[in-house]
């Protein structure tokens, strides 16, 4: 898979890619990114990417004609197997729902917004998508780029040591909270692990840790929980 970042800042991206699991990747040629200079698709002396926008307002805008000159420059014909992502915080929420259904493509574009924004035009007539990491405002789009990376990443074939690794975690196919987890010493400072941990039983271990998931889940995130459904309709609701 290949991931294309559009930025004004690439040296940003020096440090994130270097170490952990996209670094082994992209050694391992499971991945391949490439960072892109925004200011490479500006014709003035002063390269210049931003300007005021109509009607007045605080700060400066990323112009529509730079970033349409680099997508159109880089991807010449639209495949749907790639997808052009606006990050920004008037998004839709980046889940792992869109991780994995972005793990299917051949290829990513990210655009990293930077100051107050980038011109609507961008948003409605370039990027298929508009994406948030969050409910908070980030002074670029580099950071959320780098989130989106990598939660994309570890789900393409090869990248996890263990393929069942991004099964059964926070977000898997359960939709919840993974359980707690435990590891040595069995006891620190008074703290025990539950002891369905420590007895050996698989079909009790499993049992625990099914339980223990479904606690946490709705102590710490109830907004997880699927409501049950109507008598034929699936039963009771489950995490």
């Amino acid at each position: 898979m290949i991931f294309h970042v559009l930025t004004i800042f690439p040296e940003f991206f020096r440090g994130p890619f270097e170490h952990g699991v996209v670094a082994r990747a992209r050694n391992a040629g499971a991945l391949e990114i490439r960072v892109h200079d925004l200011r490479e698709w500006t014709f003035d002396r002063h390269r210049t990417v931003d300007d005021r926008p109509f009607g007045g307002g605080e700060g400066m805008l990323l112009k529509p004609e730079p970033l349409f000159r680099a997508v159109e420059s880089l991807w010449p014909e639209r495949g749907r197997d790639r997808a052009v992502i606006l990050l920004s915080a008037q998004g839709r929420l980046f889940d792992q729902a869109a991780a994995r259904r972005y793990s299917g493509m051949s290829e990513l574009l990210l655009l990293c917004g930077r100051y107050e924004g980038v011109d609507e035009r961008v948003a409605e007539h370039l990027a298929d998508e508009e994406v948030s990491v969050g409910d908070y405002v980030l002074s670029g789009g580099e950071l959320a780029a780098a989130v989106v990376i990598d939660a994309v990443a570890r789900l393409l074939p090869g990248v996890l040591g263990n393929r069942d690794s991004a099964v059964y975690e926070s977000f898997g196919e359960s939709g919840g909270l993974d359980c707690p987890q435990y590891t040595r010493p069995a006891d620190f400072r008074g703290w025990r692990v539950p002891q369905p941990l420590l007895d050996g039983n698989h079909a009790e271990i499993r049992r625990w840790r099914r339980r223990a998931a479904a606690e946490k889940t709705a102590r710490l995130r109830p907004d997880l929980l699927r409501p049950p459904q109507p008598d034929g309709e699936g039963g009771e609701g489950k995490i």
